[in-house]
């Protein structure tokens, strides 16, 4: 009868398995990086560019200031005529934007956060697109194409409609 051969998994095996997986790690972690910081400069580029086109010349440097940059958002998708008006709504939802941030930390209420923080963007990526296009049904697919590419589509359609002037308010 012929005997089967044991392998003996050694400690230097251990070690080898914990560094592959040590690099694994670290890859995925340097691309997410790179990735990020190209998501945040093109979203500086079509939110600075927006602002300029539209009337915004007096807050587009907020463009570039990381986490502050999403106030732009905001003020894109007020519905206000003035620029005071839009500030104050923009200041209102960035304030609740980063309120509802913090809450999402604290155990269950936090999970009910996330979901209104959800919405909140939903909602905003539905007026900037609304904003460019005039159209709700285009708007809305828009939103779930977004979605659905993990913001490549708003990078693209973005970068296409930023030196144009907004066709709705």
């Amino acid at each position: 009868m012929q005997q089967l051969q044991q392998y003996q998994y050694n400690d230097s095996m251990v070690f080898v398995d914990l560094a592959a997986f040590a690099a694994i790690l670290m890859a995925v972690f340097i691309f997410a990086i790179i990735f990020a910081i190209i998501g945040y400069i093109l979203s500086a580029i079509i939110y600075s560019n927006t602002a300029k086109t539209n009337g915004f010349h007096e807050i587009a440097f907020m463009s570039w200031i990381p986490f502050v940059n999403v106030y732009m958002m905001f003020a894109f998708g007020a519905k206000k005529s003035t620029m005071e008006a839009v500030k104050s709504e923009a200041l209102k939802y960035t304030l609740i934007f980063f309120g509802l941030i913090l809450v999402s930390f604290i155990p269950f209420i936090g999970f009910l956060s996330s979901i209104a923080l959800i919405i909140l963007m939903v909602y905003f990526y539905y007026r900037l697109f609304f904003r460019w296009t005039g159209e709700q049904g285009k708007s809305v697919l828009f939103v779930v194409l977004t979605y659905i590419t993990c913001g490549i589509f708003f990078f693209v359609y973005g970068l296409m409609k930023m030196k144009k002037p907004f066709v709705a308010l």
